[in-house]
């Protein structure tokens, strides 16, 4: 549907896309199995045709705290699983806030507060609800929790802190996939989750993982799983094997089809947060992905800081190039600029 299209039948398609062109599985399946170069840029240049009518030149920003890496389930394509012999982490109190003011000063727009679904907290909510309000105390920044699957009754005291995001991935709407991933957890708990704090007020943010699908026919079904998902924020990763996990021998992949599906998430859903994140590939990624129609930069870490991420492709640099300032001098390079944070607060609505 793209690749026989000249730039001026690719503006006409980025106004039909605008005012609600609905795509069939089998024009989404055309998209994901683009491969040539030239056919790739024409899906980018559409993408960011539609971003640039609803966000002109102008990029969000939120940081990446991830103050637990112990987690209580054994997904296989997770670092981070309950089986993995590995150095953890829990920051203190104390310490997520010396973190905060550092970066609340920074320009970004959002904290993502992160963790695995560690017990410490899990089995003792009201520690969790205790650090979200500290944090909260310490910035009027918008706030992202990433803590997995936790009760909605939970939730809504998070939210009436005056948490903003909840972040819950599906990683994909294959059911026999996602039986493989994340082992012995529910499909529909996740599903349940997310509907209930998008109930209680939430904004959500969903997100697949990508080249480790079975088929392209599979990540259609993912396509279709987010849309129905309808979230106000939408990503895609690149699996990336990780040392001590069941998937560590799977094989590399390159980021050709995480970009393909930026870009066709861009076609599906036109107004929304679609992230590029810092922590597969560090500035160069984060420039393909906006290339791709991505408008956040994700993962952003203080400057030289031990932090984990998910992915961590800098986890034994001697200097991570993760910092806000970085971020922002690479944007303005690419004739993009961060937006006001007034602009972002009307996007969440606050």
């Amino acid at each position: 549907m793209i690749k026989n299209m000249n730039y001026d039948d690719l503006d006409a398609f980025s106004k039909k896309v605008i005012k609600g062109f609905e795509f069939t599985d089998s024009d989404l399946e055309e998209l994901l199995k683009l491969s040539k170069d030239e056919e790739l840029e024409k899906l980018f240049y559409v993408s960011r045709k539609i971003r640039n009518y609803y966000f002109g030149n102008k990029v969000f920003l939120y940081s990446f705290i991830y103050y637990s890496t112990y987690c209580k389930n054994k997904c296989t394509f997770c670092y981070y699983n309950e089986s993995n012999s590995i150095t953890r982490y829990r920051l203190s109190t104390s310490d997520i806030i010396k973190t905060i003011n550092v970066l609340k000063n920074e320009g970004i727009h959002m904290i993502d507060m992160t963790m695995g679904e560690d017990p410490y907290y899990h089995s003792n909510p009201v520690k969790l609800v205790d650090l979200i309000k500290a944090v909260k105390k310490e910035t009027n920044l918008p706030l992202m929790i990433s803590p997995g699957v936790i009760d909605s009754c939970v939730l809504k005291e998070i939210h009436d802190i005056g948490a903003n995001f909840y972040a819950l991935y599906q990683e994909t709407y294959d059911p026999m996939l996602y039986k493989k991933l994340r082992i012995g957890q529910s499909y529909q708990k996740r599903i349940d989750a997310r509907n209930a704090a998008k109930n209680i007020g939430f904004l959500i943010e969903d997100g697949i993982l990508t080249g480790i699908e079975s088929s392209v026919k599979s990540l259609v079904v993912s396509l279709r799983g987010l849309q129905k998902s309808n979230p106000d924020m939408v990503r895609s990763m690149t699996f990336v094997p990780q040392p001590g996990t069941p998937f560590e021998n799977k094989g590399q992949n390159t980021n050709k089809m995480e970009l393909k599906i930026i870009s066709i998430l861009r076609l599906l859903f036109p107004d929304r947060l679609i992230p590029a994140s810092l922590d597969l590939e560090g500035i160069h990624g984060m420039v393909s992905r906006l290339d791709a129609g991505a408008n956040v930069v994700t993962s952003i870490l203080p400057n030289n800081s031990k932090l984990e991420g998910v992915v961590n492709y800098d986890r034994d640099f001697e200097v991570r190039e993760r910092s806000a300032k970085n971020v922002i001098s690479k944007l303005e390079h690419i004739g993009l600029r961060p937006a006001p944070q007034s602009d972002f607060n009307r996007i969440i609505g606050i």
